[in-house]
């Protein structure tokens, strides 16, 4: 947290062999037996303490009280630009009774009760309009073994939803502590007692603050605790402005990147420009006698296999200028294997032979929709319609290059680093240093973006290394753009076949859709958990199979085709190629249908009132589109948030220029309605650069992008306006980093379409 940045905490670690479900597929194995027979493990009282200061006595594992009134809130989640760090405080403040300037953030210690039970159980391949007992019981168990695992991660969107009972009930517990001690030293009843910002009151009006009663609350007993109801909030669904936001624009955030501890040097890595090569011969000698040069360092065998941190070298020096120049002019060959043969057309081809011959994993299957095809093909007046999507494989560029800091000195490890799973991250130097998990100190710092890629930890498996031949100095590892460009954890390219006939009312008879990528979950699987891959992985096909329109025949299956190329979680995951694919089809049938796309989805939705009220209110915002200028629309619904977006393009010089892009939004309960609409523009945005520019391709084993000049971003004078609707809703918040990324591509190739009669059925979106 930005309070502890420099000084590291030891982070308690219990190893343990584990099993999940990521993504919806791995076996359960041994960890699953007996378990239905216990009761869900408690998420209120750590089993470590918390790092406390000063006077400070904990009342939970979440929350400790000063004697100045001061709450420390213990913070497993990490700021990425993402505002958990203003949202999740407010649950605690609103429950407690406390000005949300009251809260100061402490880094949580790595313990089960802080694990993400949410992003685990989203991870369940169900549709989201099934309601049975089999998703019940997958839920239910799903929950007992995430407790158990207590996996500490940032990403799915989950942190609210995740954060909304616990944190809550943590606040409210604490309340009713101070309450009980209050009537105790007051002899009355904790009845005739009320709180308010940070004071309990009593009827008679005397009044006690916090502070004076932490010790007291230690040891009391409450009644009875109750959370508020949602007419009783006074923080939460009110837009408040940023926590995070004063330090960021006056420089003293502390990033990844800012890390200094005392004695530290530098290194610049060179890394395996084929993927999957190793270091065959290296000259340190050449750059030992280059200014400042320390050391040179080989850190391949520390790494596992398919990270985004290729086999290599750094180079030590006491600047980091010092250490990129000598890395460039490090003499170095490698050793080429079959990862050479890699190049983009050829993955494609598999991908499509692969969808020619196998039937893949169904995901959801409705009525019979190959029989509804068929019958239909021979009916009069029934339109066939077929249609073939791409898309590319896609590198983070978070704007903070890839960067870690360790120590490795007496047995310890000493680490700083930007991370979305500090767990991982302990559990990666740990091994790369061979020490035991608990001789690991970690301070997270801030995260100059995340958008999955810092859910991996190859980088810092790749310093630990580095630092464990330094002699004991902290070593801070700095990725350059070109570094990051050529070795992430990309998004997989994919490859999607739709099916479907219409009759001559223009009502779907059946819709059969087909995709084809990698595996994200059994690379990520493999990599930080060493499990073997192997069956479904629902996020290949989410944004697909999960779509509610109503066809009354449907079937979406899709084949994992092994991918060579180092594959991770990107923002919104499946959700944000697939739902291009998906909206891009839904246009394609409205057109055929003689339809506009709006009517012809509200046809589809007249049993998801959301859905339609959503896209209702998206389209009258968005009004009619200026003189020259078309409105494309799209609806998707990830991470349980459901979003419309309109999007107005113009055709410039036979460039796609987007104007100005509706967003509506029902993501259940708006607990900071500043923020959600931050993260609109965020995800629009982002997912926007992807749309019009984002393309990694491979050619002889080599990634071919490098920088922003040949993986370009949206620059400020090309991004459109924002405009976010929130709807009321009283449903349990849902995700809201991610969802509007997905809708953004198919709204504006549809809106292109209206311009320009042309279909654009490959990302990114060109002319």
């Amino acid at each position: 947290m930005q309070q502890d940045q420099q000084a590291p905490q030891r982070v308690p670690v219990r190893s343990s062999r584990r099993r999940f479900i990521f993504g919806g597929a791995a076996a359960l194995g041994a960890l699953v037996v007996g378990w239905g027979v216990l009761p869900p493990r408690q998420r209120l009282h750590a089993s470590h303490p918390l790092p406390l200061s000063g006077d400070a006595v904990a009342l939970n594992g979440w929350i400790a009280l000063g004697a100045d009134g001061s709450v420390m809130l213990a913070m497993p989640r990490s700021e990425m630009g993402q505002g958990i760090h203003t949202a999740l405080p407010m649950l605690v403040a609103e429950e407690l009774d406390v000005p949300l300037a009251a809260i100061r953030l402490v880094q949580a210690p790595i313990d089960k009760i802080y694990g993400n039970i949410a992003m685990l159980k989203d991870g369940l391949p169900f549709h989201p309009d099934d309601d049975g007992r089999l998703k019940a019981a997958a839920s239910w168990m799903v929950g007992k073994v995430a407790r158990e695992l207590g996996l500490i991660i940032t990403g799915g969107s989950s942190s609210v939803k995740d954060g909304w009972l616990p944190m809550r009930e943590a606040g409210a517990t604490a309340r009713a502590m101070l309450l009980a001690a209050a009537a105790k030293q007051w002899q009355a009843r904790a009845a005739d007692c009320r709180t308010e910002q940070g004071f309990v009151i009593h009827a008679d009006g005397r009044r006690l603050a916090y502070g004076a009663l932490a010790h007291a609350a230690v040891t009391a007993t409450p009644a009875e605790v109750v959370l508020k109801a949602p007419q009783d909030f006074k923080l939460i669904g009110r837009a408040q402005p940023r926590r995070d936001a004063a330090a960021k624009v006056n420089g003293s955030a502390i990033f990844g990147i800012d890390v200094r501890p005392e004695g530290m040097v530098y290194a610049a890595v060179r890394m395996a420009p084929v993927i999957g090569a190793s270091v065959a011969k290296v000259e340190p000698s050449a750059v030992l006698k280059m200014p400042g040069v320390l050391q040179v360092v080989d850190f391949s065998a520390a790494l596992p296999a398919r990270t985004g941190a290729g086999a290599g070298v750094a180079v030590l020096a006491r600047s980091y200028w010092q250490a990129r120049q000598a890395a460039l002019a490090l003499p170095l060959e490698w050793q080429e294997g079959p990862g050479a043969s890699l190049n983009s057309a050829a993955i494609y081809a598999d991908m499509a032979a692969r969808l020619d011959h196998e039937a893949g994993h169904t995901y959801y299957a409705q009525g019979d929709a190959e029989g509804a095809l068929q019958q239909a093909g021979s009916a009069a007046g029934v339109k066939r319609i077929t249609a073939e999507y791409r898309a590319p494989f896609l590198a983070h560029a978070a704007m903070e290059p890839i960067n870690c800091t360790a120590q490795v000195r007496d047995g310890k490890v000493r680490l700083w680093v930007p991370t979305q799973s500090p767990g991982f991250a302990v559990q990666a130097a740990a091994k790369a240093a061979g020490v035991a998990d608990d001789q690991v100190e970690l301070v997270v710092t801030m995260l100059g973006g995340g958008f999955g890629r810092r859910l991996d930890v190859d980088m810092v498996a790749q310093v630990v290394a580095v630092a464990k031949q330094a002699g004991g100095v902290p070593v801070q590892m700095i990725w350059s753009r070109e570094d990051d460009t050529g070795h992430d954890v990309y998004r997989p390219a994919a490859l999607s076949r739709f099916q479907a006939a219409l009759d001559g009312q223009g009502r779907v008879l059946g819709l059969v859709c087909k995709s084809a990528s990698g595996s994200v979950s059994h690379q990520f699987l493999a990599r930080n958990l060493g499990l073997p891959a192997g069956g479904p992985d629902k996020t290949t096909a989410e944004g697909e199979f999960d779509m509610q329109y109503e066809f009354p025949h449907q079937r979406i299956s899709h084949v994992i085709v092994d991918s060579a190329v180092p594959l991770g979680y990107w923002r919104s995951v499946g959700h944000s190629h697939n739902a291009f694919f998906k909206e891009s089809f839904i246009d394609e049938l409205a057109h055929a249908a003689g339809q506009d796309g709006v009517s012809f989805r509200r046809g589809l939705l007249q049993r998801h009132p959301r859905h339609l009220a959503v896209l209702d209110a998206a389209v009258a915002r968005a009004g009619a589109p200026a003189a020259g200028r078309a409105h494309g629309v799209a609806l998707h619904q990830s991470f349980g948030t459901i979003v419309a977006q309109v999007a107005e393009v113009a055709i410039e010089e036979g460039q796609i220029r987007v104007y100005k892009v509706v967003c509506a939004i029902d993501c259940g309960i708006a607990v900071n309605p500043n923020i959600i609409a931050q993260q609109a523009e965020s995800a629009v945005l982002f997912g926007l650069s992807a749309a019009l520019y984002g393309a990694i391709t491979i050619k002889d084993g080599k990634v071919e992008q490098s920088n922003f000049h040949d993986y370009p971003v949206l620059r400020m004078p090309q991004a459109p306006v924002v405009e976010t609707l929130i709807l009321p809703s009283a449903e349990h918040p849902e995700g809201m980093g991610e969802p509007a990324t997905p809708p953004i591509a198919p709204a504006v190739a549809n809106a292109v379409f209206k311009l320009t009669g042309k279909r654009l059925r490959s990302l990114p979106l060109t002319l």
